[in-house]
């Protein structure tokens, strides 16, 4: 067993949820193609200064936790840092749903 596995269940979270719950959180939106594609121009020198002050914002992975990452997050193995963050996102969308406080990573890692 490992914290999240019992933050899990402390929280009656189905691992199921978790997954619908970053496929969503995760998925690109126009306005982080417009930052990946403003990214891209910068670093091919034909950026304009809007491009470039866009291109230093954050934006989504685009991808989602999956389901061997989630079971060994939730068996104890050790998994990447970006997993981890995705799998935060991810349960802290599902305790807003049920209108609960969100957690950090170290209450679940």
């Amino acid at each position: 067993m490992s914290k999240l596995s019992d933050f899990l269940e402390k929280a009656k979270i189905d691992p199921r949820r978790v997954l619908a719950a970053s496929t969503r959180v995760e998925h690109l939106r126009p306005e982080d193609r417009s930052v990946k594609l403003a990214r891209t121009r910068v670093r091919t020198g034909k950026a304009s200064d809007s491009e470039k002050e866009r291109a230093g914002q954050g934006r989504r992975s685009g991808k989602p936790v999956t389901k061997p990452t989630l079971d060994a997050a939730l068996g104890g193995q050790a998994v990447s840092s970006k997993a981890r963050q995705r799998i935060v996102r991810a349960v802290n969308q599902v305790l807003e749903q049920k209108k609960q406080d969100q957690v950090q990573a170290s209450d679940l890692f």
